[in-house]
């Protein structure tokens, strides 16, 4: 479970994140993407989710992404208390 309570920078919340990529990516990757957390959907697409500090962390993950040559299919900021429900869903 992520604490979104925990300041990213002084007085903000860190945001939590999906993004999706077209194929089947290992889970050893989590630690090169920031420790995202990484599942996949009912059509063997990738999600990564988890915590990230700021926008600039966010383009970070996304360069990654870009860099691996993984299809970029969806990237979805979590509203507050929503990261708890994707959790029980993983």
């Amino acid at each position: 479970m992520y604490d979104v309570t925990r300041a990213g920078k002084r007085g903000s919340k860190v945001n939590i994140y999906e993004i999706c990529v077209q194929s089947h990516l290992d889970q050893h990757w989590s630690a090169w993407f920031e420790r995202l957390t990484i599942t996949y959907d009912a059509d063997g697409n990738t999600v990564l989710r988890g915590p990230l500090a700021d926008e600039a962390a966010l383009h970070g993950v996304l360069t990654k992404v870009r860099d691996l040559g993984l299809p970029l299919l969806m990237v979805k900021r979590l509203p507050s208390g929503e990261e708890k429900q994707a959790d029980h869903k993983a």
